[in-house]
């Protein structure tokens, strides 16, 4: 492990294309529940993603590991595997029963300051700053300004506090998986993330099974739908989070969850007909200077070099 994040040009461009294709699962999603059950959805997604970087693993000779690994190690990769998709997956479906969207959404960008404290102490080269906490806030505040006050309205439902509490925990999970794959020794690419997918997959199809039942006999689109979550936000998306961590810090991949409300905002608009809201420029301006302020340094050398 490196004792200080790399953020290069490319490091930008995949946090970029992260936010994008994130940002418009959403709406894949909604179609795809219509034909399946939320936990078979994710299993479907997970499933055959697993499958797929599987195949690809095994042309390249099953890598994974680039020295002997330990006994640590291994359960490091087994917990990032369960924390990284499979358990905040079931935990945002069940909780998106009792929660407002908006609530949802808080949720995940409060991804970014939960990893700020738990990167200080726990990964070399990510000392919380001054700059870069207030940078973050800013952010969020961005976020908040955009979602709106749905943010924080209350649906009523009795289990309203617990499905509150299973969005958070999902968001601590994304946090937390993201410090521990970080810490892990230099590792194959995608070897790690055929490994992540393949541990989610044997935690949430059985889940599915008994949350659920056995899965509903989807139509012909729903399985393309399922197909293609599985190949672009699941499985590519995944490879790429793998190495924006790896290379960039965990600090520096929690900013991809400030831009998914945006893309979700835009994209429902451009795709959907849905109305823009009047706050979306002034949310803009926030979550640029947010990111700009907490990536500071990373932007003065990258621009240095030019």
């Amino acid at each position: 492990m490196t004792a200080r994040s790399d953020i290069t040009l490319k490091s930008w461009l995949m946090v970029g294309i992260l936010g994008f294709t994130w940002g418009g699962t959403f709406l894949v999603t909604e179609i795809a529940l219509e034909g399946l059950t939320p936990f078979w959805l994710a299993a479907g997604r997970i499933g055959f993603a697993a499958l797929l970087m599987t195949a690809i693993w095994a042309t390249l000779g099953f890598r994974l590991f680039e020295a002997p690994a330990t006994r640590g190690d291994w359960a490091a990769a087994t917990v990032i595997g369960g924390l990284s998709s499979a358990v905040p997956f079931m935990l945002l479906a069940w909780g998106q029963q009792f929660v407002t969207s908006g609530f949802a959404g808080v949720s995940m960008a409060a991804v970014a300051l939960i990893v700020l404290p738990l990167a200080h102490f726990l990964v070399p080269g990510e000392a919380l700053t001054l700059r870069k906490s207030l940078g973050f806030v800013i952010g969020f505040v961005g976020v908040c300004v955009l979602i709106g006050a749905q943010a924080f309205e209350t649906t009523g439902a009795s289990m309203e506090p617990a499905g509150r509490m299973a969005c958070l925990g999902a968001a601590s999970c994304y946090a937390v998986s993201s410090i521990l794959m970080r810490r892990l020794p230099p590792v194959d690419t995608i070897g790690l993330s055929t490994v992540l997918l393949l541990i989610g997959a044997m935690i949430v199809l059985p889940m599915a099974l008994i949350v659920e039942g056995p899965p509903p006999l989807p139509d012909r689109k729903t399985i393309i739908v399922v197909v293609l979550l599985g190949l672009i936000p699941t499985a590519a998306a995944n490879l790429l989070r793998v190495l924006v961590v790896r290379g960039a810090g965990p600090v520096f991949m929690s900013l991809t969850n400030y831009q998914v409300p945006i893309w979700s905002v835009v994209l429902g608009a451009l795709i959907l007909g849905e109305p823009l809201p009047p706050s979306l420029l002034w949310a803009l301006v926030l979550i640029l200077a947010g990111v700009g302020l907490s990536q500071y340094g990373a932007l003065r050398r990258l621009f240095s070099k030019k």
